[in-house]
């Protein structure tokens, strides 16, 4: 250790001042200003002493990851100070580990570590202990924030409240009853982005872009990312859910999306994969996206473009070679304009001569219905009858509220009601997934009906844009396999027999050509396997 570190007997010792003002503490009892007064008056007082360079963060202390600390760091790395001055040592860290580490690095460098209200020397191994404890303590207390933050969130969740923070855009914090509270003009903007998504089946980008060229701007004044439009169709608080934790209070807030138009947003985005390693390109210009996995390593591929001489050249890549080169898997690129017209017209094909395949189909889909058709209607009638008891349960404290029996500032009685409700609401849910798999017992499709999902097909192939192309392959292909060079089989669902609501929709399909069933026909999840076409030849151009 050095002279600076050991004694600190220079004729002019160094020292930079850290100062931190935490989010973690209430009513910020230690403010920048405070502790930067007091540690002037104690630098003073030390003979010799003079301050070079003052370090500062307005940020929690449960990590090192503050601009202000790191900067300390370099400069006592760059041996510019002699000692690290702090006001107390939780300024400096809350959490024990980081503490220590910090404090090697700067005993390696030779730069001294005091605390203006904590008397230790941290060249001692009395003093290092010392401050071991203290940190220790730090942490503690930090420790104690965190639980007592996070159960005020959790009660606040419970109670349908929101649990702090920005209001997601749609929204304001009613400052009363700190629920959610719509606010239309932004409200708007939240049901074009789920109708840009679920029915004119743009992407991400796309849908960001037609906001910001339509004018609409983020509620901070900037342009829309698709990043957020994407944080946005994930967020069940716009069907008035809160959620926090292990926490779901449902009905918390008026909803601004339908449970249906969510579900279909929830199933496009699972059937896109719209994850970070899948955003390379926009939805609308690669069919496959999603469905299609690499035939050597089964990572999924995505698309990608090479710029040639005269023109632009699409592929599907796998990811892993994308990222980590042909060393971690070798596969060949696909040709995306070859693969993606392959798709099209294999499902056009499917629908308009190979009824055989869908008849198989159907016919498995009736033997897995009939064996579990038994196990189905057990659990039914088990749902109905917890359905029954906590309906039972929430009627007494109704009577008792009608009876002026309940005690309405019973905190503990209030939390019970809320709790059957969520049960109820859950079990609700339940039961018409339930009913749902009874009724919809397969049955083969008539001529008709197929006919009329060929001749729509087609209409949308011929005649439609490239994100209504795309909306026909996710509603019926499922995903693509290639099973070699030139070769791929694409894995299809069928259509149930038609209802009367479904021939309703049916009229005008041919002109409708957008929208989540822009086919006419419900879409059931009979799959298929389509073999026996003709091999598909992939050139892949250079």
């Amino acid at each position: 250790m050095s002279t600076a570190a050991a004694g600190l007997d220079l004729d002019t010792v160094r020292v930079g001042i850290y100062l931190r003002r935490s989010t973690d503490d209430e009513n910020q009892p230690y403010s920048i200003e405070a502790q930067d007064t007091r540690l002037d008056a104690y630098v003073q007082s030390q003979p010799g002493w003079k301050i070079v360079k003052k370090f500062k963060d307005d940020a929690s202390g449960k990590n090192t990851d503050r601009p202000g600390l790191q900067k300390a760091m370099q400069w006592a790395k760059a041996n510019m100070i002699d000692v690290l001055l702090v006001y107390r040592v939780d300024r400096f860290s809350r959490n024990l580990r980081d503490t220590v580490t910090l404090l090697d690095e700067l005993d390696k460098v030779g730069v001294a570590f005091r605390s203006a209200t904590e008397p230790f020397d941290t060249s001692t191994p009395v003093g290092r202990m010392m401050l071991q404890l203290l940190s220790m303590f730090a942490q503690f207390e930090r420790d104690l924030i965190v639980d007592r933050v996070t159960a005020g969130m959790e009660k606040k969740a419970e109670a349908g409240q929101w649990k702090g923070g920005y209001a997601p855009p749609g929204y304001m914090m009613d400052p009363v009853t700190h629920k959610l509270v719509v606010v239309e003009s932004e409200a708007v903007i939240i049901r074009l982005i789920f109708d840009l998504y679920t029915k004119d089946r743009l992407g991400s980008h796309a849908i960001a872009n037609e906001l910001n060229e339509r004018g609409y701007r983020t509620r901070s004044g900037g342009l829309w990312p698709f990043k957020r439009v994407l944080t946005i169709l994930e967020n069940r608080v716009y069907l008035g859910e809160i959620h926090y934790r292990d926490v779901i209070t449902l009905d918390a807030h008026p909803g601004i999306i339908t449970p249906e138009q969510f579900d279909e947003a929830e199933r496009i985005m699972d059937s896109r994969s719209e994850s970070h390693s899948r955003r390379r390109s926009n939805g609308s210009d690669y069919m496959a996206t999603g469905r299609l996995s690499c035939p050597k390593c089964h990572t999924a591929m995505v698309g990608t473009r090479a710029t040639g001489k005269t023109k632009t050249y699409r592929y599907y890549t796998c990811n892993k070679r994308l990222k980590y080169g042909t060393d971690s898997c070798d596969q060949d690129r696909i040709n995306a304009d070859a693969l993606d017209q392959a798709v099209l017209d294999s499902v056009a094909s499917f629908y308009g001569n190979q009824h055989q395949l869908i008849r198989d189909a159907v016919a498995e889909a009736r033997k897995v219905y009939e064996s579990s058709h038994e196990k189905v209607t057990a659990e039914l009638k088990a749902v109905r009858s917890e359905i029954t008891k906590v309906t039972a349960k929430i009627d007494k404290y109704l009577d008792a509220f009608e009876a002026d029996t309940f005690d309405a500032d019973d905190d503990t009685a209030k939390e019970r009601m809320r709790r059957h409700r969520t049960t109820q609401k859950q079990l609700q849910a339940r039961e018409a997934e339930l009913m749902e798999d009874l009724e919809n017992e397969p049955t083969m499709p008539d001529a008709a009906t197929l006919d009329t999902v060929n001749n729509n097909i087609r209409t949308i192939i011929k005649a439609g844009n490239p994100n209504q192309r795309k909306a026909v392959v996710e509603t019926f292909v499922v995903k693509i396999k290639i099973t070699g060079p030139g070769r791929m089989v694409p894995v299809l669902r069928v259509p149930p027999a038609p209802t009367a609501a479904d021939a309703a929709d049916a009229e005008g399909a041919e002109t409708r050509l957008s929208g989540p069933a822009p086919l006419g026909v419900r879409v059931s999840s009979y799959l298929v396997e389509l073999r026996g076409l003709e091999p598909l030849t992939l050139t892949l151009p250079v």
